[in-house]
């Protein structure tokens, strides 16, 4: 399956998912307001149609990195990621900071910049994943579309590309000849996929930018994690870059949980 197909399905489920939940949370006025919102403001629809190429971008990538042998790439760009966004969130938001976050921040930034090295450079696809989120957040925020709504509108302007892009990608079968499975496969990791990118959004706007950042090295720890459960093996210098990420995390657990149990106790 081409990573085009992949991008369209997840578009595709993406927008009856959250179609149902804005209607089961009560939030579909949501949709509403931002659709009254560019007919009164014509530059919004420009703003709608960037957010949406700045995240089709991401899903893309996503899909087509693993098939194109430049899955590395990618990863190291989900290394940068959460210091990205810290920076954004210090700079633009002017978030502020506890020292144990500052700690993990400090910790993930050598390991990041150790893996840096280790692979000789930035490349296009490491760019695009490591300014491409902080980009797209930044946006949705200041056109006040930092919600669920906001999101709709990303994956119902992707839906009509998508439909055609499903639709060329399927029409001789010959994917399904070969792999009778993809006919429940395919919908089926499209919609975890599609719930993981949801609550991935929610985050983002519950928490502050730099938390958020720090937060998002959970997700390549546990991909570590998973890796390892399914056999693949960690080379020897790629061991200090994944120690350094695991101690930030530590560094957040230890942290939050110390901060919530203060709170409590107040």
């Amino acid at each position: 399956m081409s990573a085009e197909a992949v991008w369209a399905l997840r578009a595709i489920f993406s927008v009856p998912l959250l179609t149902v939940v804005l209607l089961v949370s009560r939030d579909w006025r949501l949709v509403g307001e931002f659709g009254r919102r560019m007919r009164r403001t014509p530059l919004l629809v420009l703003g709608a149609i960037a957010s949406a190429a700045l995240l089709s971008a991401q899903l893309w990538v996503f899909a087509w990195a693993p098939l194109n042998g430049r899955a590395m790439q990618v990863a190291l760009g989900y290394f940068l990621l959460p210091l990205v966004l810290v920076v954004v969130g210090r700079v633009l938001y002017k978030d502020r900071m506890a020292w144990w976050q500052w700690a993990a921040a400090a910790t993930a930034l050598v390991g990041v910049v150790y893996e840096v090295f280790r692979v000789g450079g930035l490349s296009w696809e490491t760019l695009l994943v490591a300014l491409g989120y902080p980009a797209y957040f930044v946006l949705r925020r200041s056109m006040g579309t930092g919600h669920i709504g906001g999101m709709w509108w990303d994956f119902a302007i992707m839906l009509p590309i998508a439909i055609a892009l499903s639709i060329v990608s399927f029409a001789d079968g010959s994917w399904i000849a070969h792999n009778p499975d993809l006919w429940w496969s395919a919908p089926g990791v499209s919609l975890f996929a599609s719930v993981a990118l949801l609550l991935y959004m929610l985050a983002s706007r519950l928490l502050s930018m730099s938390l958020f950042g720090l937060l998002s090295y959970v997700e390549p720890a546990l991909m570590l994690v998973a890796s390892l459960l399914l056999g693949e093996r960690i080379h020897a210098d790629e061991w200090f870059t994944y120690s350094m990420i695991w101690a930030a995390v530590l560094v957040l657990v230890v942290g939050g949980t110390v901060d919530v149990l203060r709170s409590k106790r107040k």
